[in-house]
């Protein structure tokens, strides 16, 4: 363990001390982990830590929420060194040491099943459980021994359980047929099938409504002082979170609602989407979608990128059916369309005039020369900086710089004492996230994924040189927390004149051109994306597409939005609006064709010539894609490469220990999944 980490540490056991002074109004909680619902690593912490928090800052309280292994926080809880515990579910068992808060909405446990195994049960079965699996009797249970997911589960002696130590066990005996159904918590199911089992993905099926629905509580330490008034006043600011709509609208954020039931009279579409600005722009002038369409209501789901990637194929992986339109990426595209999850866009309008897309990026969302998502927006990669910055310090930008240019500008440009940081990058663990950005400047070094037996290359030299060169960079010319940052927060970093370089999607050009969301808007210089030794690959393609999962109930009317929201039309409509310069990038040339946008964008002919001159299939390769790998796999194994880097940026690790970790675990995986021999 490094001394910094070391102190830190102690640091932190010296703040839980009995007798530590709090400041005023200060609520001191301890957690365990519990994904997807709380977890330190989680956007907000979670979806538990940020409803937690807005309660108790609804009635005037700050909340210090610290992580500790479930015996740990339970200790220091019930001896009184913290205010309470979260989340706990009603239990007999911590009657003793704590009282607890009124309910919100807690986990969605349920029954796994095979979807080759023919089994349902009806809408009302929640309200009479044991009923429920009276009539499963015959079937062979899977659960893991000490926890308890219901009552009526743990009552029903009638049942054949069969207990292991984990959840990711059970699930192996379900994919083996040793077991017919697997209790488990849905989105725990469908979280453990993409990052530890993706080969499992679409072969399951979890039973709708979820049998065991359980409400969650803070459990405040009988030994606590004042906590019968922390809990009033908690349960007070929890009431009105409900009476105000917060509690769905915290839920909407972390994916963690389910489709509501459409009202007499009015269709529901409900789509999921990344919470980048055009994105959100385009829920702003969906209201136009919503006139055109007399008596549709749309429901966003709108979540941050690795949020969003998790909910989709928590959609696919239990069959759960909750999204009409889906936004996803030229990696998902012909992948779920090969599994037959989208449906074509076959028989377009003559006046969608898909012959106006252009060819990479048509391509990128085609299987068997079908289209199976529309573009959205269209990306390449290249540098931006600061030109007052630079011209001040007497450097010049090539229009190809290298990596050991941005290294050495980063360090010229360093000024934290100004409020400007030598550089911005995304480090925010995820294949979407900091994964992106490193793959290609490991393409740049001469790295690449697999060799052509799919044995991973994640401990050769070119990763090693390209991982310590990122490490390098944000370790010593990075804002504070670089771990956290991801595209989003890049952008308003940079947009905020906080960076002198960022490395990223063409895609922010748009907003930071614009003065309406950038104060560096004329101050702002591009050049491509930095190379080390090889130029392919060193700039990604994304497209960013709107897709119809056969799963729908309204295909059609999802088919019409996903045609309004791409169309030409709708880039009129953002021009009228907010602008050409604000106008989705990449996808038409009709839109490169408007004298207007040329005009509002000086970008746009380097934009446009990045995507075209791109390609997703490099030399050297057995596989599609730049800055991600086109198998099922792939998003297991960049989450878990990604998390690794972050250790690094964290101080937890160092690069060799966290490049030579990657190696083994990605080569295990790929044994599981069948691509290696054992």
């Amino acid at each position: 363990m490094s001394a910094r980490r070391l102190l830190l540490r102690c640091m932190a056991l010296l703040v839980w001390l009995p007798g530590s002074v709090f400041a005023a109004g200060t609520v001191r909680l301890v957690a365990a982990e519990m994904s997807p619902y709380i977890g330190p690593t989680h956007a907000q912490q979670g979806y538990v830590a940020e409803l937690v928090k807005a309660a108790f800052e609804r009635v005037g309280y700050r909340v210090d929420l610290r992580f500790y292994p479930l015996a740990r926080a339970r200790s220091l809880a019930a001896a009184g060194q913290a205010d309470g515990l979260l989340p706990v579910s009603d239990s007999r068992a911590l009657e003793d040491d704590f009282v607890l808060s009124a309910p919100f909405p807690g986990a969605n446990g349920g029954l796994l099943k095979k979807r080759s195994l023919n089994l349902s049960y009806p809408p009302d079965a929640p309200g009479k459980p044991l009923d429920t699996l009276r009539a499963m009797s015959g079937l062979r249970f899977g659960a893991v021994r000490g926890a308890s997911v219901s009552a009526a589960f743990d009552q029903a002696d009638f049942l054949k359980r069969d207990y292991v130590d984990s959840d990711l066990q059970n699930l192996d005996k379900l994919a083996l047929g040793r077991i017919d159904l697997m209790v488990v918590d849905k989105f725990r199911a469908s979280d453990l099938m993409i990052l530890h089992r993706p080969h499992l993905i679409g072969q399951m099926e979890f039973l709708r409504p979820p049998l065991f629905r359980s409400d969650f509580h803070v459990a405040f330490s009988r030994k606590a002082p004042n906590q019968a008034k922390l809990r009033a006043d908690f349960n007070r600011g929890l009431a009105a979170l409900a009476a105000e709509g917060r509690i769905d609208d915290i839920l909407l954020r972390h994916g963690l609602s389910v489709r509501k039931a459409a009202v007499a009279g009015r269709e529901v579409l409900t789509i999921g989407t990344v919470n980048n600005p055009d994105m959100l722009l385009m829920r702003k002038l969906s209201d136009e979608f919503v006139r055109q369409n007399p008596g549709l209501r749309i429901e966003w789901r709108v979540l941050d990128e690795n949020s969003l990637r998790t909910r989709l194929m928590t959609d696919l992986a239990t069959a759960d059916g909750q999204f009409d339109v889906m936004t996803i990426g030229s990696y998902e595209a012909p992948m779920w369309a090969a599994r037959g999850w989208l449906a074509p866009f076959d028989d377009l309008p003559p006046a969608y005039a898909v012959d106006d897309l252009l060819p990479p990026v048509r391509a990128s969302l085609s299987y068997r020369d079908r289209l199976y998502a529309l573009p959205f927006y269209a990306e390449s990669s290249m540098t931006y900086y600061r030109r007052d910055l630079f011209q001040r310090a007497g450097l010049t930008m090539p229009d190809q710089p290298s990596w050991a240019d941005i290294q050495r500008f980063a360090a010229t440009l360093h000024d934290p004492a100004a409020g400007v940081y030598g550089i911005c990058l995304r480090g925010r663990p995820g294949w979407g996230e900091n994964v992106t950005l490193l793959t290609t400047m490991a393409n740049s070094f001469g790295g690449r994924w697999f060799d052509e037996n799919w044995k991973p290359e994640l401990d050769s030299e070119p990763w090693r040189e390209a991982v310590r060169l990122y490490v390098d960079l944000l370790q010593r010319y990075g804002p504070p927390d670089a771990h956290l940052n991801g595209f989003n927060e890049s952008l308003d970093l940079f947009a905020r004149g906080k960076c002198a370089q960022w490395v990223d999607a063409t895609v922010a050009a748009g907003m930071l051109y614009n003065p309406k969301t950038s104060k560096v808007a004329g101050q702002l210089g591009y050049a491509a994306a930095p190379v080390a030794r090889v130029r392919e690959g060193s700039n990604w393609l994304w497209v960013w597409a709107l897709a119809v999962p056969d799963s729908s109930p309204n295909k059609a009317l999802a088919r019409r939005f996903v045609q309004w929201a791409t169309s030409s039309d709708y880039v009129r409509l953002v021009a009228a609006r907010e602008g050409w310069v604000a106008v989705p990038p990449g996808t038409r040339q009709s839109t490169y064709d408007q004298a207007a946008y040329l005009g509002a964008a000086p970008f746009a002919r380097f934009v446009s010539d990045a995507i075209r001159r791109s390609s997703n299939q490099l030399p050297g390769r057995n596989y599609l894609g730049i800055q991600w790998v086109g198998i099922p796999e792939f998003p297991a194994i960049g989450h878990g490469f990604g998390s690794e880097i972050a250790k690094v940026l964290g101080g937890e690790l160092d690069v060799d220990s966290a490049l030579r970790k990657a190696q083994a675990d990605i080569a295990r995986l790929m044994r599981d999944s069948g691509y290696l021999k054992p």
